[in-house]
């Protein structure tokens, strides 16, 4: 009987739990299916009050008491010295970090950020855009550098970071800036134009499948995936890519009056070292060390606008985080397997 009863306990218990997680998914699920997506917000953050806690903290690790208590009494006369005169003088940096995909869906919150920047820069100001995108789109990345261009048409001066990679579209936008710096191996370059796309004519011939398309105008579609591609429609392809990289060309030339275009618009790449020499890039420098040298004379900002998201997009985003979290443990392990 005492085994039935702790049993009877524990069943009850289980049973509670269960409810209570059902009614929890419950509720989660109905505020996701009500609630609206959210509308963007505006993060605007100190850089330079991030670097001062971190230089804080490292002088507390590894400097004694007495050490510690001669550089605080150091900087804050020096501190009471000058801040009269930062107060009036010293001049802002606004920072962007702009990560771009194939599709640059990133330039809806580029536009915003540049908005809200040229709306509140004054005179002296300056912005600094962190870049790092193998290109995609033509028409996103056309936009993206566009919008890098209303900073200069401002009266600001723009410059432009490269860590990693900056090619393509990537470059389109970094070649805009007044100053561009780049780190040693980072990937400068490949001015080209690229179209693929595959053609399943022959596979819907085999089994005896038709096609039909219909058009108004003589190359209203040039190429298809699943009509029969004509040398015509190829060549006039082949224009149309030509007429592109002309405009990719001449929005390089514009901006970097310096290069030999023909000699780098050949759809190549060069790491920072060697784009530094073709002129693709001015200075050969991390964008960690451009802000540190910054941050002598000048207030930095981070502007970043970013979308609110709602319950089922929160959930949504954990799930994928860890699947592929997951899957990269697998790969992982595999590499390790058959390495």
């Amino acid at each position: 009987m005492e085994f039935l009863y702790e049993y009877g306990i524990f069943l009850a218990k289980s049973v509670t739990i269960v409810v209570a997680i059902a009614v929890v998914i419950g509720l989660l699920a109905s505020a996701a299916m009500k609630q609206k997506p959210g509308k963007g917000q505006l993060e605007i953050r100190s850089i330079s009050e991030q670097l001062e806690e971190l230089k804080q903290y490292a002088q507390q690790v590894l400097l004694d008491k007495d050490a510690l208590k001669k550089r605080a009494k150091a900087e804050k006369k020096a501190a009471k010295a000058s801040k009269k005169q930062d107060s009036e003088e010293k001049k802002r940096l606004f920072v962007i970090d702009f990560k771009g995909s194939m599709d640059a869906h990133e330039v809806d919150h580029l536009r915003e950020e540049v908005t809200a920047i040229i709306c509140n820069a004054e005179e002296g100001d300056e912005v600094l855009v962190k870049i790092e995108s193998g290109g995609g789109v033509v028409h996103g990345y056309g936009l993206a550098a566009s919008q890098l261009q209303r900073i200069k048409d401002k009266g600001l001066t723009l410059t432009a970071c490269v860590d990693k990679v900056a090619a393509s579209g990537g470059y389109m936008m970094a070649c805009v800036a007044d100053k561009v710096y780049a780190a040693p191996f980072a990937i400068i370059g490949s001015i080209g134009v690229l179209a693929q796309l595959p053609n399943f004519n022959k596979l819907l011939k085999k089994n005896n499948i038709e096609f039909e398309q219909h058009t108004a105008g003589d190359y209203k579609r040039t190429l298809t995936v699943f009509g029969e591609n004509t040398d015509e429609g190829r060549e006039k392809f082949r224009e149309e890519l030509t007429e592109v990289h002309q405009m990719f060309k001449q929005h390089v030339q514009h901006h970097r009056a310096a290069l030999e275009i023909d000699k780098v618009a050949t759809g190549e790449y060069w790491y920072g070292t060697q784009a530094l020499s073709l002129h693709l890039v001015d200075e050969i420098k991390t964008s960690d060390d451009v802000l540190l040298a910054k941050n002598e004379d000048t207030s930095i900002y981070s502007v970043k606008y970013s979308q609110k998201k709602n319950v089922a997009e929160k959930l949504g985003l954990a799930a994928s985080v860890t699947l592929e979290r997951g899957l990269v443990r697998l790969w992982g392990k595999a590499t390790n397997w058959f390495s």
